[in-house]
């Protein structure tokens, strides 16, 4: 998130407040414009209508300054990756209508469906700074379609088509021998063409509006502005860190698996707060493991710093200045910080559960920000060839819980927990795949009770339309509940179940299956965890629930020792 105002004590500026606060708010104007272009311009379902993508502003020197309000995944892997790319690319060796172009684990985001577009913006001949704009493609390539299978993969060859740093535009144009390498490595070309072109306008536009606002103001106070701007957040995250106390602190949940038959993952994470700066250490984690499903140390950051940064001061600005007073570590070959080839297509399941494990260990330090544990959202793909039409298909789908219980407010349902991405519609879905939604709904009673409930499951049943077809599951918490805090109660496992010949089958939450015309998969998501104690929530709340169809007189009965009014 992105706070519109930046303050400082007129006397120490070294720019006049107002102009500061225009020129603010105008960068942040273009990454939000830079996003609104990708989106209307893509050709994919997963970045028009799931928001998959997220868009970044840098200086000449390569240092994040301001980006759009989209996946942190992504954004807090940008500055890395910039200069990771300039490392390959000098300023020097750039020509006006270049793009770098990488898909790469490290220095990316952390899996290959992420594509990330570095332009340099040029204004007489010198660059001014760098636009950078990352989507989430729907395939590269690989061992399954989707490019997020967890399960058999052990190396990330397997996985697709790997990209590094590529100069794949010369004069605003795609060089025909780069496109050619990648999309002849992919099943849906046609799709990631029109997201790669949407990329590109991304970029274009956001270097246009940055060699307008350069003119604007001219070129020293454009510098002086940028400097002021991220010295201002650095002061406020260390300041904000210095009002915590100071100490370590920890927290440990479990992950299912790396898929079925696997062992469950350990996630842990110690905090150490001293003197303005804040350490996320998740070397007590597991090792690294043989399926595609590995953070990289980029992801790691990106997640961490984050979820900190949300808990400690939602609305500080999120660039090169604010993340220098937050950083994360984790040893060499752990999950946490794998080692190359690790595969990693599915680390999307991880993202929310990096953000529990620093809100539990945050619990006793902000225990008015902090909540319970979200349910687990899911990010399942359904691939197959169309039987009417003979070409391949790749169903994307983001499908969003419900958030925990906090301080003062239940849970909500069915928000993007974390990612800031939308559920995609379901008459987009029926309409590009063979496929037929069911049904969709909340699940009643299956929150964690607390004074503040957790959000709600969510049900989505999805039956299959085409002769043959493979579901790629991408989910977790069917083995251990989402915590509740301060009292309150788990949320209630969520579950995958293929209804095939009229028996119900048990799927695991990472687990990839063939399926038939006339099956259907049921995706069942977990509840999310309550906060304070259940024997607190008021009766009217309670009533509220079962009127609302969040909770049955049954469950309250259960859950809060509830009595409809006439059995008193």
């Amino acid at each position: 998130m992105n706070d519109r105002t930046l303050d400082r004590q007129p006397a120490a500026r070294a720019i006049d407040p107002i102009t500061l606060s225009v020129l603010w708010n105008r960068l942040l104007s273009i990454t939000e414009e830079m996003g609104s272009t990708l989106r209307r311009t893509a050709f994919s379902e997963a970045v028009r209508e799931g928001d998959d993508f997220s868009t970044g502003l840098f200086d000449r020197h390569g240092r994040l300054v301001a980006q759009g309000n989209f996946t942190p995944g992504h954004t807090g892997s940008m500055p890395f990756l910039v200069k990771s790319v300039l490392k390959e690319f000098p300023p020097e060796t750039l020509e006006p209508g270049d793009s770098i172009l990488t898909n790469d684990s490290y220095l990316g985001s952390g899996h290959f469906p992420d594509m990330f577009l570095v332009t340099p913006v040029f204004r007489d001949r010198q660059i001014i700074g760098f636009t950078c704009n990352t989507a989430h493609h729907v395939d590269v390539g690989g061992q399954a379609p989707g490019s997020q299978e967890v399960k058999g993969v052990t190396d990330a060859v397997q996985e697709g088509i790997r990209i590094l740093p590529v100069r794949a535009l010369k004069k605003g144009e795609f060089d025909r021998d780069v496109i050619r390498i990648i999309l002849g490595n992919v099943r849906l070309p046609e799709k990631v063409f029109g997201d790669l072109k949407a990329q590109r306008n991304a970029n274009f536009v956001g270097a246009r509006r940055l060699v307008e606002l350069f003119e604007n103001y001219g070129g020293n106070q454009f510098d002086s502005a940028v400097e002021e701007i991220l010295t201002i957040s650095e002061e406020r995250m260390r300041a904000r860190i210095r009002q915590l106390p100071e100490g370590t602190y920890a927290y440990q949940d479990v992950m299912d698996d790396a898929g079925v038959g696997s062992e469950p993952i350990r996630f842990h994470c110690q905090i150490t707060i001293k003197d303005g700066t804040a350490t996320l250490d998740f070397s007590g984690s597991s090792d690294q493991v043989p399926a595609g499903i590995n953070s990289y140390i980029n992801y790691t950051n990106a997640y961490g710093g984050f979820a900190f940064k949300v808990l400690a001061d939602a609305v500080l600005p999120q660039n090169d200045g604010a993340a220098r007073a937050v950083r994360a570590i984790a040893r060499p070959g752990s999950f946490f910080n794998p080692q190359y080839p690790a595969p990693s297509g599915g680390r999307a399941a991880i993202s929310t559960r990096m953000f529990e494990v620093i809100n539990g260990a945050l619990k006793d330090v902000l225990p008015e920000r902090v909540m319970g544990a979200f349910s687990q959202w899911a990010n399942p793909n359904i691939s197959g060839t169309d039987d009417r039409t003979g070409k391949p298909f790749v169903q994307y789908d983001l499908i969003f819980a419900g958030y925990g219980g906090q301080f003062t407010k239940d849970g909500i349902e069915a928000l993007s927990p974390v990612m800031n991405c939308t559920n995609i519609p379901v008459e987009v879905m029926e309409a590009t795949n063979p496929i037929l939604v069911r049904q969709y709904g909340i699940i009643p009673d299956s929150c964690g009770a607390g004074k503040f409930r957790g959000g709600c499951g969510v049900r989505k049943d999805i039956e299959i339309l085409n002769s043959t077809a493979l579901a790629t599951l991408l989910g977790d918490r069917h083995k251990f509940q989402p915590y509740g805090i301060f009292g309150g109660r788990p949320g209630r496992l969520g579950e995958t179940v293929l209804i095939s010949d009229g028996q119900e089958i048990q799927l695991g939450s990472k687990e990839s299956r063939a399926i038939k015309q006339g099956d259907v998969i049921s995706f069942r998501l977990s509840g999310a965890g309550g906060y304070g104690p259940p024997a607190e929530r008021t009766r009217q709340r309670i009533q509220d629930d079962i009127a609302d169809g969040y909770q049955t007189e049954e469950g309250a009965r259960r859950e809060y020792g509830y009595l409809p009014q006439a059995a008193e």
